[in-house]
């Protein structure tokens, strides 16, 4: 990867079919409906991918198939979070090998009691640095519950060499994300936000370069970064507030479960199975999405029909 990544990087849905086994042709589906969706790189295995319910096996079968698949087309970025370090090292090694563009990874966590010494973070993320030549982004999330200030992580995009990307999703992002670029601009390549965009023009205004959503709108998301950056401010926004609605939606009523469930109404994948603990959204919930997503006329709701 020689330029700089910006723009949306969505986190694909790892598709299961409906008794909850791998779909192994979805996963291709997949890929294909997000690149025709327009985005600037892809990533894989993260939380909105379900990772946590993946054995190691099929979380290696969804890397090989993806990095396969989509073959150059975009850039992949492969989340390798573990609180093992050697497991995670072991997993960025792997997806260098197979082509990944980056790797995605949070601080070593295991529950709230089980959270290293601001050392043992910096050594867990140096020691991904020093095996492997691709860019590593650091997802700053509520969901470790590891605080992670801006003096940690700017010493750690100063001082390690491939820590360069930053996916800040933290209450008040935007003052996180504007903290973290004055106090170490030069070594940050890619300040993002996630959170489905839900505070995306906030975070432009603080400086993020793009953002991390989830699959379900990207081709509505990527010109408001694109209209932002290029000046047209008032254009981004208005954009943004033709989205907000299924934004909100999704992000405080559905969750990962959205944008499986449009996959599956537009046809890219044939079930919206979600593994159990989790559960499927209600149909209310449901038909609330699929309104809002029509509304929008999303790619992915026509893709497969």
């Amino acid at each position: 990867m020689t330029q700089a990544l910006t723009g949306i990087l969505p986190v694909a849905p790892t598709p299961f079919h409906g008794d909850g086994s791998l779909d192994e042709g979805g996963i291709r589906r997949v890929l294909d409906c997000m690149i025709d969706q327009g985005v600037d790189a892809i990533c894989i295995l993260a939380n909105y991918s379900e990772q946590f319910l993946l054995s190691d096996d099929e979380r290696a079968t969804v890397m090989r198939i993806s990095l396969e698949h989509v073959a150059g087309r975009v850039p992949v970025i492969v989340t390798i979070s573990h609180f093992a370090t050697a497991i995670a090292v072991a997993r960025a090694k792997a997806a260098e090998a197979m082509g990944a563009a980056m790797v995605m990874m949070m601080p070593p966590y295991h529950g709230v009691g089980l959270v290293p010494a601001e050392a043992g973070i910096v050594e867990h993320f140096r020691a991904v640095s020093d095996a492997i030549s691709i860019p590593i982004m650091v997802q700053d999330a509520p969901l470790s519950g590891v605080s992670l200030p801006v003096p940690l992580l700017a010493r750690m995009a100063r001082e390690i060499e491939n820590v360069s990307y930053f996916k800040i999703e933290t209450p008040f992002a935007a003052d996180k994300l504007a903290a973290l670029i004055e106090a170490s601009g030069r070594d940050i390549i890619g300040p993002f936000d996630g959170e489905e965009a839900v505070t995306l023009l906030a975070d432009l205004d603080a400086g993020a370069t793009g953002t991390m959503t989830s699959g379900l709108l990207p081709e509505k998301i990527r010109p408001i970064v694109i209209d932002y950056r290029a000046g047209r401010v008032d254009q981004a926004l208005d954009r943004w507030r033709l989205c907000l609605p299924l934004i909100n939606h999704e992000n405080r009523q559905c969750g990962l479960r959205a944008c499986k469930t449009v996959f599956a109404a537009g046809g890219v994948i044939g079930s919206d199975h979600v593994r159990h603990p989790l559960k499927p959204l209600s149909e209310r919930t449901k038909a609330r999405l699929l309104h809002l997503a029509g509304e929008l006329d999303l790619i992915a709701l026509r893709w497969g029909k």
